[in-house]
C-alpha cells in the first residue's frame, strides 16, 4: 500500500468527505478520489459507503483505520525524528477547541513564538472527537480537547479547568424565567457539529430540564454562536471565561449550572511516541510555564 494512500484514506475518515479531506490535504478533491479508489481496489473491498451527507467507513474501513493512523502517524515521527538535533525548529501543527484558542491560547502562542521563532507553529480548530483523530494518525502533533480522555496510544495531561455555563440572551435574567417563558419544547440548543463534547453536555441539560426534543441549530463559529444568542434565537454551553466579555457588554445572560455539568478540564494530548522531538518539548514547557503562573 502507498503511504499516501493510507495518509488520505486516513484523512477521508476523520473529516467524513472528498472535500474537507482535499482540503486539509491542500490537493483537488479528483486526487482523492481517485486515491481512495487506488486503495479500495488493492484491499479488494470498499472501504467507504458513499450517501448524500459525505462519505462513513465500512466495516472493512473500521478495521483498517487503527493501522493507517500508526503509519501515517510513524512516518510523520520518522521525519521529525530525522530532522530533529536539539534545536526547536521546523513544523509544528497543533489543535485547539475553539473556544480554547478564543481565550487561553493567545498568551501561551506568543510566549512559544518568543522563545522559539525557528519554530513554524500552526494551530488548527476542530471537536474533540476530530482533534483526538487528528493527533491518531498524525495530522497534528497535539492538541487541546475536552477530558477526559483514555486512550493506549496517547499521553494526556491537565492543561486548563472551565467551568460551563448556560448563556441565553439578555432578556432571560434568571434559570427560572427562561424555564418558565420558552414554548413546552424548549429553547433551540445552538451548538457545535457533532464531535463537540460541549454539545453533548447541553442535550444532557436539556434532557434534565425536559426538552429532551428541543431544536438543535449547528454553528461553525464561536462569534455566531454568541450573537444569535444575542439576538435570542436560543441558548448555548460555553467556559464561563469565553462569555464573560459578551456579559459585561450586556449581550446576553449567563446562567451558573450544578458542578456535575459545569466543570470540565481541559487536556492537551500527544501521541506515546518513541522520540519526542524538540518543537513539541518547547510547546510542553511553555505549557507548563503557563500553567505555573496561573497557580501562583
Amino acid at each position: 500500500m502507498e503511504l499516501s494512500d493510507i495518509r488520505t484514506f486516513a484523512a477521508v475518515a476523520r473529516t467524513g468527505g472528498i472535500t474537507r479531506a482535499a482540503e486539509e490535504l491542500n490537493t483537488v478533491q479528483s486526487n482523492v478520489t481517485q486515491r481512495i479508489k487506488a486503495l479500495e481496489a488493492e484491499i479488494g473491498t470498499p472501504l467507504f459507503e458513499r450517501h448524500s451527507r459525505g462519505m462513513t467507513l465500512t466495516g472493512a474501513g473500521k478495521r483498517l483505520l487503527p493501522y493507517a493512523q500508526k503509519m501515517a502517524a510513524l512516518s510523520r515521527e520518522a521525519a521529525l525524528a530525522a530532522r530533529d538535533d536539539g534545536e526547536p525548529k521546523g513544523p509544528l501543527a497543533i489543535g485547539s477547541m475553539e473556544t480554547t484558542a478564543a481565550v487561553r491560547l493567545p498568551p501561551l502562542l506568543a510566549d512559544f513564538h518568543r522563545r522559539f521563532p525557528a519554530v513554524r507553529l500552526t494551530l488548527r480548530t476542530a471537536t474533540t472527537a476530530d482533534l483526538v483523530a487528528a493527533v491518531l494518525d498524525g495530522s497534528l502533533d497535539g492538541a487541546f480537547v475536552a477530558g477526559p480522555i483514555d486512550h493506549a496510544d496517547l499521553t494526556a495531561t491537565s492543561a486548563f479547568r472551565e467551568e460551563l455555563v448556560l448563556v441565553s440572551a439578555r432578556r432571560w435574567t434568571t434559570l427560572s424565567e427562561l424555564r418558565a417563558g420558552t414554548p413546552e419544547s424548549g429553547p433551540t440548543a445552538l451548538v457545535f457539529r457533532t464531535g463537540c463534547t460541549y454539545r453533548q453536555r447541553i442535550e444532557q441539560i436539556m434532557t434534565e430540564f425536559g426538552w429532551p426534543s428541543a431544536a438543535r441549530f449547528e454553528l461553525g463559529t464561536l462569534d455566531g454562536m454568541i450573537g444569535c444568542v444575542a439576538a435570542d434565537m436560543g441558548v448555548t454551553l460555553l467556559p464561563r471565561a469565553v462569555v464573560a466579555r459578551s456579559e459585561m457588554n450586556g449581550s446576553v445572560s449567563i446562567h451558573t449550572l450544578s458542578p456535575s455539568y459545569a466543570r470540565v478540564e481541559t487536556l492537551f494530548i500527544h501521541r506515546r511516541a518513541g522520540h519526542q522531538y524538540s518543537a513539541l518539548q518547547g510547546f510542553a514547557a511553555c505549557l507548563k510555564q503557563d500553567e505555573d503562573v496561573i497557580a501562583a
